[in-house]
């Protein structure tokens, strides 16, 4: 679509995907009128048919799909205020460091096995999820095997490809056809299931001072707080402020497509790890304090977020009312993207664009904040990701860990020029590498510490 959109020379494109027309905006200027100018007329998220298995129909929206409204506009300040505030991210740091130690034990583990090489994206992928789970149900769950299982099954079948069902939302047979979508009707239900069970046990232990609040205690605790609330807080709305939190706070793909620059950029690789290994003067462990010393990482990460952002078309909008954008009309019920890949890779705004360079974000004041409107990968508007800040701490310290604890290599006769960067998209629409990353780990720090 970048191409097309090049070629023709707009900043515009309208496709008819089966039944459902779609705008997918490819330049900073349409992504300003459509996320600031226009921003309250595109502030509906569509819902087709897969989403409307994630909102049970409406009665179970989160803050990534629900409608714009009143209740939206409370999920939102929930998130903002308590659940992904900048106290709440800093008062589980411990989690972080505890859970981005177990990553190093566990893929030293497998070094020492001699396996030839490590799956980094299964390897982050299952730190992360962990990470997750202890942060919005804690440590009490009674069946947290059973819950990573759902969870994991759920990913699986976000990540495949685009239901029938979607294209085609009127047409029974369509629905019919398409087995995924039963498969995560029958995950859905199953995961929510576990969150009931999940939230009766929270409740039968609140009151105790001793254990610490995790997200679900949040929740309720906000929940007996009725007169305080503008809309009733249900228990299909806390469920479904725990999936989107999951499905959110598990994403992995940027830290594999990071790893992936850096050993495709053996120079950007051999300056990163210098930074970091003589910032932490042998330590035995990166903590999160360290990582307001590491400049150049947080460099490779926006780097990286340029080219190969998790969400290259962000998540969809929904036109609510007809208007114009960049002297076009966009009619009512238009599904609506933004293509983040494209715009981070136009030659008008960014020198040598295909080429990995961190070093280009030095002495530039853009940010991903969502006012420079070339560089938007957690996206703009009232719209934008309220875990932006958790996401990063997250993925900054995984990353600083792997670098410092290993060194890294390709599988054997394959160099940095001929490595498979080949790109997948789910349903979910995020992005990842379609036949992973996998590589050789060497131990270069040892962590005594791994928990």
């Amino acid at each position: 679509m970048a191409d097309l959109a090049r070629r023709l020379d707009t900043p515009l494109l309208y496709l008819q995907l089966g039944e459902v027309p779609v705008v997918v905006a490819s330049s900073p200027e349409a992504a300003r009128e459509i996320t600031k100018t226009h921003d309250l007329s595109f502030a509906n998220r569509p819902w087709s048919p897969s989403v409307r298995v994630l909102v049970a129909g409406g009665d179970a929206q989160g803050i990534m799909f629900a409608r714009y409204g009143a209740l939206w506009r409370q999920v939102r300040k929930i998130c903002v205020l308590e659940l992904l505030s900048a106290r709440r991210v800093r008062l589980c740091r411990h989690v972080r460091e505890e859970e981005a130690r177990r990553l190093v034990a566990a893929i030293a583990a497998e070094a020492a096995q001699g396996k030839a090489t490590v799956d980094v994206g299964e390897r982050i992928s299952a730190a992360m999820t962990d990470l997750v789970v202890r942060l919005v149900i804690g440590d009490r769950f009674d069946r947290p095997e059973e819950f990573l299982q759902v969870f994991k099954e759920g990913k699986k079948l976000a990540t495949g490809k685009v239901s029938l069902g979607d294209l085609f939302p009127s047409s029974w047979i369509a629905r019919l056809l398409s087995g995924n979508m039963r498969r995560a009707e029958a995950n859905h239900r199953k995961m929510f299931e576990l969150m009931d069970r999940a939230i009766k046990q929270h409740q039968e232990r609140r009151g105790n001072v001793e254990e610490e609040e995790d997200m679900v205690d949040v929740l309720l605790r906000l929940q007996n707080q009725d007169d305080d609330l503008d809309e009733p807080l249900t228990m299909g709305t806390i469920k479904s402020f725990l999936r989107d939190l999951f499905n959110g706070g598990s994403e992995t793909a940027v830290i594999e497509w990071v790893m992936a620059q850096l050993m495709r950029n053996p120079r950007v690789m051999q300056k990163a790890q210098a930074e970091l290994r003589e910032s932490l003067q042998g330590r035995q462990k990166v903590t999160e304090d360290d990582l307001n010393n590491l400049r150049y990482l947080k460099l490779v990460i926006k780097e990286t977020l340029r080219l190969n952002n998790a969400v290259p078309l962000l998540l969809p909008r929904e036109c609510r009312e007809t208007c114009k954008i960049m002297g076009y009309d966009v009619p009512k019920g238009t599904t609506v993207f933004i293509n983040a890949w494209a715009i981070g890779r136009d030659p008008k705004y960014w020198v040598d664009a295909e080429e990995f360079i961190p070093e280009r974000f030095e002495s530039s004041a853009v940010d991903f904040n969502g006012t420079d409107f070339e560089f938007i990968p957690f996206g703009a508007g009232r719209r934008m990701c309220p875990g932006m800040a958790l996401g990063l701490a997250s993925h900054e310290l995984m990353l600083a860990t792997l670098l410092y604890h290993f060194d890294w290599e390709l599988p054997a006769g394959i160099s940095p020029s001929e490595m498979d960067m080949t790109e997948e998209m789910g349903v979910t629409m995020t992005s990842r590498m379609k036949n992973g990353l996998h590589l050789r780990p060497i131990v270069r720090v040892p962590l005594k510490t791994a928990t």
